[in-house]
C-alpha cells in the first residue's frame, strides 16, 4: 500500500513539474508594447489586462482596432529586433523612474501624448505579426523609413500611412553595449517625433519588438521551487530547444528569408527576380515621394500578380502588377530583357534593355542595356542599381516621363533565360575588376618600380678614374703653364 502511495505521489509530482515548466517556459515568449497618440482627440480608455496576463494576437488585434478607429491613421511603427521588460527596468524608461534613463525621448512622448497604452507582456508571435496586423487595419502597404528620408515625405491626415522604422538590438558580455544601442534607438524615436511635430500631422506611434531579448527572471526560481536532477535535465532540454530554434532562425535569415519571384511558361521556369529592396519615387511639387515595393513583391505568402509577363528564346518580359502606388490605382513595374549572339566574344549575352513604369495609361522608360548585361547562361547581380546616383538606368529621352521618377534596387538579381528549377544560375556581378584597393596596389607598385629604375640608372652612370696615384712610385707630375 505504501509503495502504491509513493508511486502515485511521484506521478502527481511529475505532472506538477511538467505544468510548472510549461508555465515558466511560456513566460519567456513575451515582449512589451508601448503605444501613444499625439494631436488628436483622446480615445476612450481601454481596459488594461490583469497583472501577469499575456496579451495574445487576437487581443492585440482588438486593441489596435479600437485605437485606429478613433485615433490617427498615420502610424509610426518602431520595430526593434529584440526587447524585454527588463530593458526598461534595468536602464530606466517608461516603466521605471530613474534619473539616468536611456529613454528620455520616449518618456517625453508619453507625457505629451493625448492617450497612451502600455502592455508589458505581449506574446511575441503577435508582435512579430505587427506589420501584417496594421496593414490589414489601415489597408495600405508599409514604408520602411529612416529619420532622414521621413523629412522628404509628405503625409496627409486624411489618408492612412504605415511607416516602419527598424531598430537594432545587441546584448553581449558588456552590458554597456546594450545600453548604448537602446540610447541610440531612443534618439531615433526623438528625431522621428520632431519631424512629425514640424509637419503638424497627427499620428499613432507603436514601440515593440519582434522577439524577446532575454529570459524571464522567474526561470531562475526553478531550482528553488523544485530540486532534483530531472529538473535540471528538463531545463537543459528546454534551453537546447531554444538554442536550436535560434540557430534555425539565423540560418533562415542567412538564406535570404524569402524566395525569388518566379514566372513560369508551362511547367518550366522562365524568369527569376530577387531583391532586398525595391523602391520608386515621384517628383511632386518640388519634393520626392517614395514608396517601398518590397513587402508587396517578396515575403512569406506574398504572390505578386504577373499579368503581362512573357518569355521565349530571345525575348523576356517580367511585369509586376501593383495597386494604389503613389496615387496611381494601376501600377506596373516591367523588366524587358533580350539575348543574342555576339561575334566578337563568340557567345550569347542577355541585356536588360529597359525598366518600364506603366500607370494610368502613361509609360515611363529607363534604358539599362549599356550597363546591365551578363552571359546568357548566367544571372545578373548587383549590390545597388539606381537611376539617380551613379545611374545604371537612364531615361529613354529628355521628354520621357521617366525624368519625374526615380528607381532604386538594393541587392538586385535577375535572370531571364536558361532558368533551371527555382534557383539562379551562376551570377555575373556588376562589381568592376579595378576596385579602390587594386588601384592603390597598382599605384604603389608603379611608384616602387620608378624609384628602382631611377636608382639603377644612377648606378649605371658612375665611371672609374683612368689613373691612380701610387704612393710607392714616382709622383704624378702635372705640368703647369703660365
Amino acid at each position: 500500500m505504501a509503495t502504491t502511495r509513493t508511486l502515485l505521489f511521484r506521478r502527481i509530482s511529475a505532472a506538477l513539474l511538467v505544468m510548472l515548466l510549461v508555465l515558466l517556459g511560456s513566460c519567456e515568449d513575451q515582449v512589451p508594447l508601448v503605444l501613444w497618440t499625439h494631436q488628436w482627440t483622446p480615445q476612450a480608455n481601454q481596459p488594461l489586462p490583469a497583472a501577469g496576463h499575456i496579451v495574445g494576437q487576437q487581443q492585440l488585434t482588438s486593441y489596435l482596432d479600437k485605437t485606429l478607429h478613433t485615433g490617427p491613421r498615420n502610424v509610426l511603427l518602431f520595430l526593434q529586433d529584440k526587447m524585454s521588460v527588463e530593458d526598461f527596468t534595468l536602464y530606466g524608461g517608461a516603466f521605471g523612474n530613474k534619473q539616468d534613463s536611456v529613454f528620455p525621448n520616449l518618456e517625453s512622448a508619453l507625457r505629451s501624448s493625448s492617450s497612451s497604452l502600455v502592455l508589458p507582456t505581449v506574446s511575441w508571435p503577435g508582435s512579430n505579426a505587427m506589420i501584417g496586423l496594421l496593414q490589414e487595419q489601415l489597408e495600405t502597404s508599409p514604408l520602411y523609413m529612416d529619420p532622414d528620408t521621413l523629412s522628404q515625405l509628405t503625409l496627409n491626415a486624411s489618408s492612412p500611412a504605415l511607416l516602419v522604422f527598424r531598430l537594432p538590438y545587441y546584448i553581449g558580455s558588456d552590458l554597456m553595449s546594450a545600453k548604448e544601442v537602446l540610447s541610440g534607438n531612443d534618439e531615433v524615436i526623438g528625431q522621428v517625433v520632431s519631424v512629425m511635430k514640424s509637419q503638424s500631422v497627427p499620428y499613432t506611434a507603436i514601440y515593440t519588438a519582434l522577439r524577446p531579448s532575454r529570459g524571464s527572471p522567474s526561470l531562475s526560481m526553478e531550482a528553488a521551487l523544485v530540486g532534483g536532477r530531472s529538473l535540471l535535465q528538463a531545463r537543459g532540454g528546454y534551453r537546447d530547444r531554444e538554442r536550436e530554434r535560434e540557430r534555425q532562425g539565423k540560418m533562415k535569415e542567412k538564406a535570404g528569408v524569402y524566395a525569388p519571384v518566379e514566372f513560369k511558361e508551362g511547367d518550366s521556369g522562365c524568369m527569376l527576380l530577387w531583391a532586398k529592396g525595391l523602391s520608386v519615387s515621384i517628383l511632386r511639387s518640388g519634393r520626392w515621394e517614395s514608396h517601398d515595393l518590397t513587402p508587396s513583391t517578396f515575403g512569406e505568402g506574398v504572390r505578386p500578380k504577373l499579368h503581362g509577363s512573357s518569355c521565349d528564346k530571345t525575348k523576356a518580359r517580367l511585369a509586376l502588377n501593383y495597386e494604389n502606388i503613389l496615387g496611381h490605382r494601376n501600377f506596373k513595374l516591367i523588366f524587358a530583357m533580350s539575348q543574342r549572339h555576339y561575334t566578337v566574344s563568340a557567345r550569347r549575352w542577355f541585356t536588360l534593355d529597359a525598366v518600364e513604369l506603366e500607370y494610368d495609361g502613361t509609360k515611363a522608360t529607363f534604358n539599362g542595356s549599356r550597363n546591365i548585361y551578363a552571359p546568357a547562361e548566367y544571372s545578373y547581380r548587383c549590390k545597388s542599381i539606381s537611376s539617380f546616383q551613379w545611374p545604371q538606368l537612364v531615361p529613354h529621352s529628355s521628354k520621357d516621363p521617366a525624368n519625374q521618377w526615380r528607381l532604386a534596387f538594393e541587392d538586385f538579381q535577375i535572370q531571364g533565360f536558361n532558368v533551371s528549377g527555382s534557383k539562379f544560375s551562376y551570377a555575373s556581378d556588376c562589381a568592376g575588376f579595378f576596385s579602390p584597393g587594386i588601384w592603390m596596389g597598382l599605384m604603389t607598385s608603379l611608384l616602387m618600380v620608378l624609384v628602382l629604375t631611377y636608382g639603377l640608372h644612377m648606378i649605371m652612370q658612375l665611371h672609374t678614374m683612368d689613373r691612380f696615384d701610387d704612393p710607392k712610385g714616382p709622383a704624378i707630375s702635372v705640368p703647369q703653364t703660365d
